[in-house]
């Protein structure tokens, strides 16, 4: 410890943080608080405004403005003068950065990280941003207020314009509570409206009107992978394959699977996707999903993983499949813990450098490879000497094998051995370069979320490896980031500490995931912990007054709001997939009262569905399903039977959004727990599938050939 201290002239609070974001600012000379009451009653007895920092540790512009402002000795004595400076990381506490954004936004218009805002002494906001430089800067005809004017002018409102201030801040923080109950605002308006399946294809419309019919996504830069909307378009073309045709389509319109599959090749052969290790960064800096924002963050690759395979799963095509096993197997072996937790994010910089490790010159790759194989390499990742990202390459594929083939004078067949083999060979390179820095804690949410796309691509892909991937997680969150069994969940775990109530997007997203891997695998336990988590979400969390979930529960801090957001953002909404999991649950048990629960939720707020959604994805798919009803399959079946397996894989090669399967053999204890089991014998000794849908099921078939029928 003592030579830590003799390392560094500055060590502040943070310092006894688990947070990697929090533990990069522990050493600045700003005397920064955590949040928590000993930081507001030092605002309170000072009467002091705070000054509020919220971010996340692969945050390009956090670290710049750290190095900017926190770093600077002048800047941090000011702010430890006149403020009280508290450090947040909005990924260990969505709920303050959920309130606070809506603060930024309605105040400038806009958001994003680093957010910088001044509150009063009792947390209310009234003035705030996003970056800030260290000096004021011109951009054209508008001038940018760097940090320390921004700080002076903020500093003299509240000194001497105390009266005007106050006021302001309970203007915001009233507009924060009222815009907290959306919900019942469109129950109000739309109280009236029925929802029906012409609600889904206005969706799609709108979906189509923005759509980049070039490069796919859509509208332009920057662009974020739009693994949501395009789910639900996915859910959409099945319904267009039943003959639940578009009632108006538009003589212009794209068809859905091409807008699905070329936005997927486009993001597949672009250099958002790592085409040498796997992985997704961010989001893309231009239109064409070229050059990234190089941190990988751990929902991203779990909801684009899910994604992907889905797209197999409709669509057959190889690159979807490899695209999905690559991105988890970048998972386990780059972002998972020994003991099960899955990390949080990794950075865009190493060695202060953005895209860094990521990058190749053609020397790099002729000194590695043969002449021949590094010729063909370059022409079909597009390495130049020119360079396409400040002078280096980011490796991406702008024409097809068969052209780079035929341009290359080879067959396709050896083109791709070429580039397998050296695809590997600079991987091992790569490998051995400075990396990127990795934040370590794990999320319960985010966790949830790869839980359940590790469950699914062993059911869909018969990868027993995910399976024990899936498993071990599963242990792993229920054993460390639960008060004792069957206690509260909680937010995040790091260095041996579990912290932070859960909020309702960490129940909700890990009964999801556990309720996935229930169905790979077949063992009641997981069914069981969904189900209880659920419970208890309903008692922490749900609104009974205007229908959905509050995010924070019942034994939360009291913050000036108790937000409940509904939009899906860079992850979907708690409400979303909390509605999600109770149609799951009410199809599984038979309770009509999670099924109330959801459609309480969904069907007020289809019109704001059909209007926005690209916000709104998972909340679309949610009303397809409360709409179009749950499809039931019961099995009963010894699971290491050949019977069983074969009526298995009918099942597990098809895409069925809606359903949910359950498996017995003949055990009472699991019909118990799971009553679409009770009451189905095997027909004549074999495996049997029951198919039920609203309130009716169709005979029971032992044949697989039958099951498919049903199916389709």
């Amino acid at each position: 410890m003592s030579e830590q201290k003799q390392a560094y002239s500055h060590t502040n609070r943070l310092i006894h943080e688990t947070s990697p974001y929090l533990l990069q600012h522990a050493h600045n000379p700003v005397d920064w608080y955590p949040w928590g009451e000993e930081a507001l009653e030092a605002a309170r007895a000072s009467d002091r405004p705070i000054l509020l920092s919220i971010g996340y540790s692969s945050c390009h512009w956090c670290h710049v403005m750290e190095r900017e402002s926190f770093e600077n000795e002048a800047t941090a004595a000011f702010m430890n003068q006149n403020f009280v400076p508290i450090k947040v990381d909005r990924e260990e506490r969505p709920d303050l950065d959920a309130i606070y954004m809506q603060a930024v936004q309605a105040m400038t218009g806009q958001g994003g990280w680093p957010m910088t805002m001044f509150l009063t002494p009792d947390g209310r906001p009234f003035y705030g941003g996003t970056y800030f430089p260290p000096t004021d800067r011109r951009y054209g005809q508008q001038v940018m207020r760097g940090f320390p004017s921004i700080m002076q002018i903020v500093l003299q409102a509240f000194t001497t314009h105390r009266a005007e201030i106050d006021q302001q801040a309970g203007e915001v923080a009233a507009y924060i509570k009222q815009s907290g109950n959306l919900l019942g605002e469109l129950k109000k308006k739309f109280q009236s409206s029925v929802p029906a399946l012409d609600t889904l294809w206005r969706a799609v419309h709108a979906l189509s009107e923005n759509y980049d019919t070039t490069n796919g996504g859509f509208a332009g830069a920057p662009k974020f992978p739009p693994s949501m909307a395009l789910e639900f378009l996915l859910r959409m073309h099945l319904h267009g394959q039943r003959g639940e045709h578009d009632p108006a389509p538009a003589a212009d319109a794209t068809p859905l699977l091409e807008m699905i599959e070329q936005t997927l090749t486009h993001m597949a052969n672009g250099g958002i996707y790592d085409q040498l290790g796997g992985g997704f960064h961010r989001y893309s800096v231009d239109a064409q999903w070229l050059a990234p924002h190089f941190e990988k963050m751990l929902y991203d690759n779990a909801l684009l993983s899910r994604l992907y395979l889905h797209a197999y799963l409709v669509t057959g095509n190889e690159l979807y499949q490899r695209v999905t096993e690559e991105t988890l197997d970048y998972v386990v072996r780059e972002m998972t813990d020994p003991a099960g937790g899955f990390y949080a994010t990794q950075d865009a910089d190493s060695e202060g450098v953005e895209g860094k490790f990521f990058l190749w010159t053609p020397a790099e790759i002729e000194s590695a490879l043969s002449p021949e194989d590094a010729a063909v390499f370059m022409r079909y990742y597009d390495v130049t000497a020119r360079g396409n990202f400040e002078g280096k390459n980011i490796l991406h594929v702008q024409q097809d094998a068969a052209t780079v083939a035929q341009q290359a004078q080879i067959d396709e067949a050896t083109l791709q051995a070429t580039l397998l083999r050296s695809r590997e060979t600079l991987f091992r390179i790569r490998e051995e370069r400075i990396r990127p820095a990795r934040d370590e804690k794990v999320l319960t949410a985010w966790n949830g979320l790869m839980l359940r796309s590790f469950a699914e691509a062993a059911r869909y892909l018969g990868r027993q490896d995910y399976l024990q991937v899936a498993i071990n997680n599963a242990r792993f969150l229920l054993a460390t980031l639960r008060e004792g069994v069957d206690g509260r969940l909680l937010r995040a775990y790091k260095d041996g500490r579990a912290r932070f109530n859960g909020i309702l997007e960490d129940y909700a997203f890990l009964a999801d995931g556990l309720l996935a891997l229930y169905e790979a695998s077949f063992d009641t336990r997981w069914f069981i912990e969904a189900r209880a988590l659920m419970d208890q979400a309903i008692v922490l969390f749900a609104d009974d007054v205007e229908g959905g979930f509050f995010d924070t529960g019942i034994d939360h801090e009291q913050l000036i709001s108790r937000p409940k957001d509904i939009m899906d953002n860079a992850t979907p909404a708690g409400n979303n997939v909390a509605a999600s999991v109770l149609l799951r649950l009410a199809a599984f048990t038979g309770e009509y009262e999670y099924r109330e629960r959801a459609e309480d939720y969904i069907l007020p707020i289809s019109e704001l569905l059909a209007q926005h959604p690209q916000s709104l994805g998972v909340a679309l798919g949610v009303l397809d399903t409360a709409l179009s009803g749950s499809r039931e399959i019961a099995l009963v079946g010894d699971v290491l039977h050949a019977d069983t397996q074969a009526l298995l894989q009918a099942i597990n090669t098809r895409y069925l959004p809606d359903s949910v399967l359950a498996l017995t053999a003949a055990d009472t204890s699991v019909a118990q727990a799971i009553a679409l089991l009770a009451d189905r014998p095997a027909v004549q000794g074999r495996a049997t599938a029951y198919v039920c849908q609203n309130f009716a099921c169709q005979a029971p078939v032992t044949n697989p050939t039958a099951l498919s029928a049903q199916l389709s």
